[in-house]
């Protein structure tokens, strides 16, 4: 299928797989698409600076970066920041089509529906979309597709006015008269308000005169023009659609409104406010945020929570709703203020009108084909610029290239090119998987998992999605009989691990299973469990994770994550086992009680794990500390040796003569354990892990989570 992406300055068409169906949402051949003049071209324009000005514009990048740096090294950073720009960014958030498959737990929602949907995240410009079905609203009979593409902007003007709160009579100024000003005029004026507006562009104060604004107020004599409509009082409150980088504007808006007035910002402005504007008289400020209530709330958007009609009435959906039904009675206007509609194929000239022709249209949409063909629905993309296919190496196929499999896996991958080939990227968004697949000259992109585990030229497949994701998806991979390496955890729950436990048992011989559990293959310790292999004595482990703290809405915290525990410390407990190379005992957790909700005690734990031979390995995982203090810290205290290895760069071998080692940079194993996955699949032998090693590290887990 075809999808406008944002890509250094301009957007730029590309062919992708065609998202798959999910649960809870519908999928959408898409007739027509609105851009944002606002939004997105202010996203062309940023996708188009050099990376140091875009860095030097947003401190908190600059803190980013630098945090980065320090905790995964320069070349992670700089792979993570160059795929991000090569990759581009998803454009648009408002569309219209036909309903064309339906999720489970959808309800209401059939094929063939006629539906509007919004969201940056799904309502993308693309022939089919994937939406969540609360993004998703049924277009009334008499609104045609054009008119209800717009549904995002309508619910942003219509949020506007209602955070406006306006009553019959009120003086209201909108400042900026584009398409969002055109329609909050309107929507003031179903409320029975006096308009007046402010644009500098003549042409939209006479098209928004024609729609029944009352008076239109000059640049030069705005304020004196607002005292003489209004008696002498002022504006009862002003709605800023405006975009732009001044200040000005907000200064101005305050300066017309009366005593306790009130102003509402919609649009993109600069706020470098005055406090002498607002003190004296005491005037209210509100942002309104988008298109209502539930916006950027993961829980209301993406996982189909409903808030309750009697305590939130308006919520983003219903603001949707009720905007298609204004337009369906006839009491707003929206055909005549849409400018131009270009076929999706000349997406690239709709967004040079919009920001260079003279004529510059109110608002510009995209059409699309009438009928999804077979291609725009196809959910594997070949790619004409692949490399020969590999007949020598590990044909490896990628499921999930997010952020971690971008920024380390494949820099390793390209480094181990005479022992792999990356064969074919499957992604649950399209160009993720299809911007892989260009870089590294790869077979085909895919959306559908069923087509990597049925080709019978995958070798091998690295699991690297979400956790929730990693356990059903290494057993069918396995049933198929793919090698996996799958990235830690190898399971969220103990049913999952089981399954696996089982194919094992019942299957001879088995494809290889690598569970990503890197730090075992660090230099580091490597050269500790050889200080270590011709011990007699039980040994005393102190292991301290100054983890860092995420905030608990986090995805780490939730379903697809699990939790920190069985998402990250499994990496410690697989590093106990192989340290200690013998199978526990017990599994003893204690974690902190949180007297807030800032913190929590599944994050801030201690765990202290025995083992057969009376070894005893003890966790300290925290994520209370500074970022400024080292993350990873270990101590081994056995037959007269202090062996203290600090963040995979330095040990210190006490007891020991010349056996002290460091690193330049952090060495914590993850080229290491593809070379001894691809060893293992090419000659045979002992696996990377033994099995039971990695189902004792998920045990552990699994332990410490019940205790926790």
């Amino acid at each position: 299928m075809k999808q406008v992406f944002i890509k250094q300055g301009q957007a730029v068409i590309e062919e992708l797989p065609a998202p798959q169906l999910e649960a809870g949402t519908v999928l959408v051949q898409v007739s027509h698409s609105c851009i944002s003049t606002g939004t997105e071209l202010s996203g062309v324009k940023s996708s188009g600076m050099p990376l140091w000005k875009r860095v030097a514009e947003d401190p908190t990048k600059i803190m980013k970066t630098f945090r980065m740096v320090a905790d995964k090294g320069l070349g992670y950073t700089r792979d993570v920041v160059q795929g991000a720009m090569s990759t581009g960014t998803p454009s648009g958030y408002s569309a219209a089509g036909t309903v064309i498959a339906v999720g489970a737990d959808v309800a209401g929602i059939h094929v063939g529906d006629r539906v509007a949907c919004a969201g940056a995240q799904f309502a993308h410009h693309a022939e089919i979309i994937r939406v969540p079905i609360n993004l998703v609203i049924p277009i009334p009979p008499s609104v045609d597709f054009s008119a209800a593409s717009t549904v995002a902007l309508g619910a942003i003007a219509m949020q506007g006015v209602r955070r406006t709160n306006p009553t019959l009579g009120e003086a209201i100024v909108v400042i900026g008269l584009g398409f969002l000003g055109q329609l909050t005029a309107q929507m003031l004026r179903l409320n029975g308000c006096r308009v007046l507006g402010l644009d500098l562009d003549p042409k939209r104060v006479q098209l928004a005169l024609s729609f029944g604004m009352e008076a239109a107020l000059t640049t030069e004599n705005a304020l004196d023009e607002v005292k003489r409509l209004t008696d002498g009082v002022g504006a009862d409150g002003v709605i800023v659609t405006a975009a732009t980088s001044s200040s000005e504007v907000m200064s101005t808006a305050f300066q017309m409104c009366r005593r306790k007035g009130r102003v509402i910002l919609v649009g993109d402005v600069g706020l470098d406010l005055k406090r002498a504007d607002i003190y004296q008289k005491e005037l209210d400020f509100l942002i309104s945020t988008s298109y209502g209530p539930g916006r950027y709330d993961k829980q209301y958007e993406e996982q189909g929570l409903e808030y309750p009609i009697a305590y939130v009435r308006w919520t983003e959906a219903r603001n949707m709703a009720e905007y298609l039904r204004l337009i369906g009675t006839g009491h707003l206007q929206v055909v005549p203020l849409i400018g131009r509609i270009f076929p999706v194929d000349d997406a690239t000239a709709a967004y040079e009108a919009l920001q260079h022709d003279p004529e510059k249209p109110l608002i510009a949409l995209l059409s699309y084909p009438d009928s999804a063909s077979a291609r725009a629905q196809q959910h594997t993309v070949s790619n004409p610029k692949a490399s020969p296919k590999a007949q020598d190496k590990v044909r490896l196929a990628l499921v999930g290239v997010g952020e971690f499999a971008k920024g380390v896996h494949l820099p390793n991958l390209v480094a181990l090119a005479d022992s792999y080939a990356i064969h074919a990227v499957m992604s649950r968004t399209g160009h993720n998987a299809a911007e892989v697949v260009r870089k590294h000259s790869a077979q085909y992109a895919t959306t559908d998992i069923q087509q990597v585990l049925s080709d019978s030229e995958v070798d091998a497949v690295l699991i690297s999605t979400r956790h929730h994701l990693h356990g059903s998806l290494t057993l069918q991979a396995l049933q198929a009989g793919k090698h996996v390496f799958v990235e830690k955890p190898l399971a969220l729950t103990l049913d999952e691990m089981n399954a696996i436990e089982a194919f094992y048992q019942a299957s001879t011989p088995s494809p290889v299973l690598l569970t990503g559990f890197n730090r075992r293959f660090s230099p580091y310790a490597q050269r500790l469990q050889n200080l270590l292999q011709d011990r007699r004595e039980p040994i005393i482990i102190n292991y301290r994770m100054n983890a860092g703290y995420i905030p608990l809405d986090h995805w780490v915290h939730g379903a697809e994550g699990g939790g920190r525990n069985l998402g990250e410390a499994c990496h410690i407990y697989d590093l106990f086992t192989f340290l200690v190379n013998r199978k526990t005992k017990a599994v003893t957790a204690h974690s902190i009680a949180p007297s807030g909700g800032y913190y929590s005690a599944r994050d801030n734990f201690v765990a202290v794990i025995t083992f057969e031979d009376s070894s005893i390995a003890t966790l300290t995982y925290t994520a209370l500390g500074s970022r400024d203090y080292p993350k990873e810290h270990l101590e081994v205290y056995a037959e007269g040796k202090a062996l203290v290895m600090e963040d995979y760069r330095q040990l210190r071998a006490y007891g020991v003569p010349n056996a002290d080692f460091q690193t330049k940079s952090t060495e914590k194993g993850h080229r290491q354990e593809l070379e001894a996955f691809a060893n293992t699949i090419q000659q045979g032998g002992d696996w990377p892990i033994p099995l039971w090693q990695q189902l004792q590290a998920t045990q552990i887990a699994f332990e410490v989570e019940r205790q926790l």
